[in-house]
C-alpha cells in the first residue's frame, strides 16, 4: 500500500547528538541502515557543524561517506550556514536542513544571533540549492512555547514560515521543542501556518515533555499534516531548551497511524528490532518509547511461556 503520510527519522541526529557520549561511527551507520531496511524513507543522519558545538556528531563526513545509498530513500543533513551545505554537497547528500526559532532569545542561545540575521545567512544556502537542485528543509523551533520567554505568538510562527517559503525552502517543520502543546493549540497552529505556508509543505515536530507528542500527532493529522517528524526510541531533547525531553518515538507514531488505518510503509518489527539493537547494543541504556516497551514487554512473556 502506498503510504499515507511520510515518517521523517530525526534519531541519527536529533536523538544522537544529545547523547552524552559519541556513538562509534560504525554503529551511526549500521543504524541508518537498519531504518532504512525497515521501510523509512526520509532518514537525517547527522549535522555538517562544527565539532566544537557538537562534538558527538564530529564523524559527519565519514557517516555520510559510509552510509549505503538505498533507491527512493531521501538522506538528509542540518547545515548552519554556506560552510556547511558545502559539506554536504562533498558527502553527495541532496536534502539539507536549515533550522531557526521562532524565539528570539532561543534563536541567541542556539546559534548566537537574531532571527532576521539566521534569515540572511540562509540566503546564500538557498541560492545554491536552487542552483544544484538539492532540497531544502527548515526547521523552525519553540512553535508552542519557549523556555526563556513563554508563549510564542502563532502569527510569528506563520511570518517566519512565510519568510522561508520566499526563500524557496521545500518543506517546513513547526517544532515544540519543549513539548508544551495542545492538540487545540497545534490545530490553530497548523490552520494559522497553512495560511502562509501550502499544507503539503508543512510538517510536524513534536517532542513529549509532558506526554501529549501523539495527541498533538493526532490534531495535526486532523488538520491536513502528511509529514511527521520522530526519534526511534523517543531519543532527544535539546541542549538549549531547559527541560526539553525526547521527540516522540517513531515506533510510537508508526503503531497509532498504522492502527487507524493510515499506511506508512514502515515494518514496525523491523523497526522495534533496530531499536532494541540501538538500546542493548549502542546505548546500553533504556529507552523510553511506549511501543518499544510494550513490544519487549511482550516478547518476554512469550519466551517465558515457551520455556
Amino acid at each position: 500500500m502506498e503510504p499515507a503520510v511520510v515518517v521523517y527519522e530525526v534519531g541519527p541526529r536529533d536523538g544522537l547528538q544529545n547523547e552524552p557520549e559519541a556513538i562509534a561511527t560504525a554503529a551511526k551507520v549500521e543504524l541508518v541502515d537498519r531504518l532504512a531496511r525497515s521501510g523509512l524513507r526520509r532518514i537525517e543522519i547527522t549535522s555538517f557543524v562544527s565539532p566544537h558545538w557538537i562534538p558527538q556528531l564530529a564523524d559527519a563526513d565519514q557517516v555520510a561517506g559510509q552510509v549505503a545509498r538505498y533507491d527512493g530513500v531521501r538522506y538528509s543533513a542540518l547545515v548552519p550556514n554556506l560552510k556547511g551545505y558545502e559539506r554536504l554537497r562533498a558527502a553527495g547528500l541532496g536534502v539539507a536542513a536549515l533550522f531557526v526559532s521562532a524565539s528570539e532569545t532561543h534563536n541567541r542561545k542556539n546559534v548566537n544571533c537574531t532571527v532576521a540575521e539566521s534569515l540572511e545567512r540562509f540566503r546564500p544556502v538557498a541560492e545554491r540549492a536552487g542552483e544544484e537542485g538539492v532540497l531544502l528543509r527548515a526547521y523552525v523551533s519553540t512553535v508552542c512555547g519557549c523556555p526563556y520567554e513563554g508563549a510564542v505568538a502563532v502569527g510569528k510562527v506563520a511570518k517566519l514560515a512565510a519568510d522561508l517559503l520566499a526563500l524557496a525552502v521545500d518543506e517546513v517543520s513547526l517544532g515544540d521543542t519543549i513539548g508544551v502543546g495542545h492538540p487545540s493549540q497545534v490545530r490553530e497552529l497548523v490552520r494559522t501556518v497553512s495560511n502562509a505556508v501550502p499544507l503539503p509543505k508543512l510538517a510536524l515536530h513534536l517532542h513529549d515533555t509532558y506526554g501529549r507528542a501523539l495527541a498533538n500527532l493526532q490534531a495535526g493529522y486532523e488538520a491536513g499534516v502528511r509529514t511527521f517528524d520522530a526519534s526511534l526510541g523517543g531519543l532527544g531533547g535539546c541542549p538549549y531548551a531547559p527541560g526539553a525531553s525526547g521527540n516522540v518515538a517513531t515506533e510510537d507514531v508508526v503503531d497509532l497511524l498504522e492502527s487507524e488505518g493510515v499506511a506508512t510503509g514502515v515494518d514496525l518489527g523491523a523497526l522495534v528490532d533496530t531499536t532494541a539493537w540501538l538500546e542493548e547494543k549502542v546505548l546500553k541504556r533504556r529507552l523510553p518509547g511506549r511501543v518499544l516497551r510494550a513490544r519487549l514487554g511482550l516478547r518476554g512473556r512469550a519466551c517465558e511461556g515457551a520455556a
